[in-house]
């Protein structure tokens, strides 16, 4: 099971929100780019970055940031917030990403990341899949529309996406659990990479994910406050586990 250390970025910060609220928010660091230097001497062997500001402004706005991320770490990088353009796209992947997370425009045109994973690659496509009570969130969270997770993930698998990022939003930031089991139904139902978002706050959650099959798994506030240990959650869950 692939871990994703999270820094989430508001205003060249790192920080973490509650529930994905903007007015509930801890920074955590000032010097994102040592918090990926540190994630990556403690074992991590890929990250997740996310543009908290471009998630509401539609655009990449701390672009900077990430490109100082890019060029102090040497593992690979995705990263989600505001990217809804091909020039976007093709932006964040000039400054070392690895993946792009797009999630409004999945939900607005679902067969622009169809034409994007036909440019880039599949490899470089990620879905960004946000759901309150099962429904799909957009615009950072901001409003939920009509769609079910499930048919949104089953189209993006008809488009050719392989990656799912899928992000229950009522357990980010919470430390209560992630969903495991919504996360194991859309993995058998989808067959796709599913990577879990959102609640997990332990040891036990990760061990739940794994055995329930989960091929991801990203990681916030937990390791912030010290409730998971990296170093021994890459040892028990990706080299240990990479047999399984």
């Amino acid at each position: 099971m692939q871990l994703y250390p999270a820094i989430d970025l508001k205003n060249g910060q790192c920080v973490r929100l509650r529930q994905g609220e903007f007015n509930n928010i801890t920074v955590y660091s000032e010097t994102p780019d040592k918090v990926a230097a540190y994630w990556e001497e403690q074992g991590a062997t890929f990250l997740h970055l996310v543009d908290l500001d471009g998630a509401l402004a539609g655009h990449s706005v701390n672009e900077g940031v990430i490109r100082k991320i890019a060029q102090t770490v040497s593992i690979p990088i995705e990263i989600g917030g505001g990217i809804r353009t091909e020039e976007s796209i093709a932006n964040m992947l000039d400054l070392g990403v690895k993946r792009v997370i797009i999630g409004t425009k999945a939900v607005e045109r679902p067969e622009f990341l169809m034409e994007m994973a036909g440019k880039f690659g599949a490899d470089a496509i990620v879905a960004g899949v946000d759901a309150k009570n099962g429904m799909v969130a957009v615009e950072g969270w901001e409003k939920v529309s009509a769609l079910r997770a499930s048919e949104l993930c089953l189209t993006m698998k008809q488009l050719g996406v392989k990656h799912i990022v899928y992000t229950d939003i009522s357990r980010d930031g919470m430390l209560t659990g992630p969903n495991v089991e919504a996360t194991r139904k859309l993995t058998e139902e989808t067959g796709l990479d599913v990577i879990a978002s959102g609640g997990v706050s332990s040891m036990e959650d990760l061990e739940a994910l794994y055995n329930a099959g989960i091929s991801g798994a990203i990681i916030g506030k937990a390791l912030y406050e010290n409730r998971i240990n990296l170093r021994k959650a890459v040892e028990q869950f990706e080299r240990v586990g990479s047999d399984k």
